[in-house]
Parts: structure tokens; sequence; C-alpha cells
């Protein structure tokens, strides 16, 4: 089959347009968290400066912000391993009553849109009167973090011959040291991976977090927050620009890890 001449320039063109579309916008916010102008943005910035970096470096709730951003990305980020790497092992190791329903129902808060699922959780707390804080946003982001880790890890585990850990039993290997000498070595990036794009995840959600922080207030919180009553717009602009790049570096170090193998990273979130 004959391919048309123009067709190799004409998609060259249009992948060129659609990263354009995607990331001009991403331009423009590292662009203005070095304008001098602090009320409006107006194109070109009338001059550029490094002094709004020392503004936020200066701005405790900043940090306040960051600080919870974090320790909430971390610890959902462990409970999603814990819980996403036993529910993998269950489902593609074991074969039992209910296991696809079992794993449509693991992936299902990663489909939802999550206004619904904020929805759900608020109510969910409320009518167990449990109250707002840390646990639970951390309980919200867990929701969907553990389907990354699932994701991840069920399709490393499809890959694990059973006949590795037979060997290891029948050579008289207990249930941890077949886990940490044949299990663990095998499924160890593809954790890394999952744990990686789910404290990326983490800490930048907006919409779960809205519904369970009460009185807390993660970074993307303060962001949102900062936009709708702003005080010094670059600020807003220096603090997006280390957003993006706190959640580019794991997402792109996910990618080489497990580009050579068959796990989905639930990237539809």
């Amino acid at each position: 089959m004959r391919s048309e001449p123009g067709t190799p320039s004409a998609l060259k063109a249009a992948a060129a347009a659609g990263l354009l579309f995607l990331l001009a916008p991403l331009a423009l916010i590292f662009v203005y968290a070095f304008t001098t102008e602090e009320r409006s943005f107006v194109w070109p910035p009338p001059g550029l400066t490094l002094r709004w970096f020392a503004v936020a470096w200066e701005r405790p709730d900043i940090w306040a912000a960051l600080t919870l951003s974090l320790k909430v990305a971390a610890v959902s980020t462990l409970l999603a391993l814990i819980l996403g790497t036993l529910c993998a092992a269950a489902v593609s190791r074991f074969r039992f009553f209910g296991r696809e329903a079992v794993s449509l129902l693991v992936i299902l808060p990663i489909a939802l849109p999550g206004i619904v699922t904020g929805i759900a959780l608020r109510s969910a707390f409320g009518a167990f009167e449990i109250p707002f804080s840390f646990w639970t946003i951390v309980l919200g982001h867990a929701t969907f973090c553990i389907v990354v880790v699932y994701n991840n890890a069920v399709a490393r585990f499809r890959r694990l011959q059973g006949s590795l850990i037979e060997a290891s039993m029948d050579l008289g290997a207990d249930g941890f040291q077949t886990f940490r000498h044949i299990v663990l070595p095998n499924i160890g990036s593809a954790l890394l991976a999952g744990g990686m794009l789910a404290f990326a995840l983490s800490f930048d959600e907006v919409i779960v977090t809205t519904f369970t922080a009460g009185q807390e207030q993660t970074l993307p919180l303060w962001m949102l927050e900062e936009l709708i009553r702003p005080r010094q717009r670059p600020v807003t602009n220096v603090v997006a620009m280390m957003v993006v790049l706190v959640t580019f570096l794991p997402i792109l170090a996910a990618y080489f890890l497990t580009r050579d193998g068959g796990e989905t990273a639930g990237g539809g979130k």
C-alpha cells in the first residue's frame, strides 16, 4: 500500500499543534512566575524578576500547605502500596467466586468523576460522625491511589511464572522468604512506578480534597483560594511551577520504569 506523500508532514504538524495546545498554558505559568507586574497579567510581561521566589519562600502559609500535601501524599502512597499489592496478589494468583467483581470494584474509584467520589466520602464521614482531619484526606486520596498501584502490580503478577513460587516453596522457603527473594524482585519496579504515580496524583489532588479536608488546607487548595482571592498573583504562579515540577518528575520516572512492560498505570485519572 502506497502512502500519500504529504501524510508524514501532516501528522507532524498535527502532533506539534496538539503539543502546543497542551503545553502553552504551562509555559505561560512559568513566564508569569517571573513577571514584575503584581496585580494583572499583560503580554508580553513588562519585565522579569526573581523576587517572587523569595516572597514565596518567606510565606509561612505556603510552607504549611506544602508540608500537609507531602504528608498526605506519603501516607496515601504507603496505604496504596500495601492494599493495592495485596489486592493484586489475590486477584492474579487465586481463583475465587466474585474475583472479577472485586477487580472491577477496586478500579472503580479512578473511573468515577472526582466530585462523585468526594460527595460519597463526605456523606460516609458524616453518617459515621467522623470529623474532618488529616486522616479523612488520606482516606480520600487512598481510594484512587490504590487503583494506580493495583493496575501496575496486577499486570506484573500476571507475568510472574507460578513455577518460580512453587519451586521456592518446594525448596523449603516459607511465605515471607518467597515473597522477599522471588516475588518482590519481580514486582519491585512496578510497585515503585505505581508508588511514584500515586504520590504525584495525591500531591496535586483538588476535587476529592475539597470534600474531605474540612479546615485543613493542602497546597492545591491554597492555590485555588489564591486564584479566587489573589494577594500576589505571581506567587501563585511560582507555587504552580513548583507543583508542575514535583509531579512531573515521579511521573517521568514511573514511565521509564514501566515502558518496557505491560503495566497499565491508571492513566485515566
